[in-house]
């Protein structure tokens, strides 16, 4: 694949890639039908099913980022940025699928978790489209300093979402713990979400 990466030049800032944004917008169009999904599904495991199925289609846009080492200046917050919309897709798929199994929330409450973790998805995206725009050459009108400004803001925005995500769902795990600890099953919550080096909590 392409490089997926902003050059930096003294006249202006372009992706160098074969296809303009081929990558960043592969993920931003996967991430959005996720969240339609997501948002749309009468039957929330119906629903997620679909979603993580278009999860596993859009892994190639995610594997053809990591694939790309490549750094030319201002590019890598680009990619960084690229990859924070990325994760944020695998955290939601990742534990998503493990509360569907946890008979510690009810029904309304998956419905609930999984409307949270679509708006948080939702608005990466958005940031992820805008940032696109930008350092696209034909985009928009802005001097290097200009679009520097609005790599770095995009990146520091996302890499907030990116933390709320990791927060929504440290809270939402905490919620199944408690009431497992109430129950006196702890153990089975416990291996459900990983070991200890792969709790968000």
């Amino acid at each position: 694949m392409a490089v997926c990466l902003c050059f930096i030049g003294k006249a202006s800032a372009q992706w160098v890639v074969s296809d303009p944004g081929n990558l960043a917008q592969g993920i931003i169009n996967t991430t959005k039908q996720i969240v339609q999904t997501s948002t749309t599904a009468k039957n929330t495991l119906d629903g997620f099913m679909e979603a993580q199925k278009i999860f596993q289609q859009g892994k190639k846009y995610y594997d053809a980022l990591k694939a790309v080492h490549d750094v030319v200046k201002g590019g890598i917050k680009v990619k960084k940025s690229i990859e924070l919309v990325a994760e944020i897709s695998e955290i939601y798929v990742r534990n998503y699928q493990n509360m569907l199994a946890d008979p510690n929330y009810t029904p309304d409450e998956l419905t609930a978790i999984s409307a949270g973790y679509a708006k948080l998805l939702s608005e990466s995206a958005d940031v992820l489209q805008d940032l696109k725009n930008v350092v696209n050459v034909t985009g928009m009108s802005l001097t290097d300093a200009e679009r520097l400004a609005v790599i770095n803001n995009a990146y520091k925005s996302l890499l907030n979402y990116r933390n709320l995500v990791n927060y929504y769902t440290r809270k939402n795990i905490s919620v199944s713990y408690l009431r497992a600890k109430k129950k006196n099953d702890t153990d089975r919550v416990l291996a459900l979400y990983g070991s200890a080096d792969e709790r968000y909590w």
